[in-house]
């Protein structure tokens, strides 16, 4: 084996140790969760606003149904230092659902739920949008969620 080869195969080495190593601080430091298929629950065809889990107080679920060319319901809002455990299915075809400025980044599959959990400690107005091409209006089709104790307080 020649000398610029066994350089090659120790630099590879140690990239993929520097790869595996980023991996592990962003899953264990960052926060950063993979987003898992649900299969206890069946897809559901109407969303549901957050409301209130009964185990902890600042935890709230959510549904959503993404269809052409909306997301039901088109906002959510939850108060600053909750939990959101969000559901999510799609009524028709695939779409995206990605929240600006969140990790948040989920696929809504005809048939299936995916579930997601994220905590929101800013006050502020999260766009949701679809990354996953689903028709002609695809580029209309957007959410928010909007974490205010105001709007919170307004609501009851």
């Amino acid at each position: 084996m020649d000398r610029i080869e066994k350089v090659i195969i120790a630099s590879a080495v140690v990239l993929l140790l520097v790869f595996f190593g980023a991996i592990v601080i962003a899953a264990t430091g960052y926060g950063v969760d993979v987003p898992t298929c649900v299969t206890d629950r069946k897809p559901f065809t109407e969303g549901r606003a957050p409301f209130k889990t009964s185990d902890q107080p600042l935890r709230y679920e959510a549904h959503t149904v993404a269809r052409m060319w909306n997301f039901d319901p088109p906002e959510i809002t939850i108060p600053p230092g909750a939990e959101l455990d969000l559901y999510l299915s799609a009524a028709d075809v695939v779409h995206g659902y990605f929240v600006e400025g969140t990790n948040i980044n989920l696929m809504a599959v005809p048939g299936a739920v995916t579930y997601q959990r994220v905590k929101f400690d800013r006050e502020g107005t999260y766009r949701i949008l679809c990354h996953e091409y689903c028709g002609t209006a695809h580029h209309l089709m957007a959410g928010t969620i909007v974490v205010s104790q105001a709007a919170m307080e307004e609501q009851q």
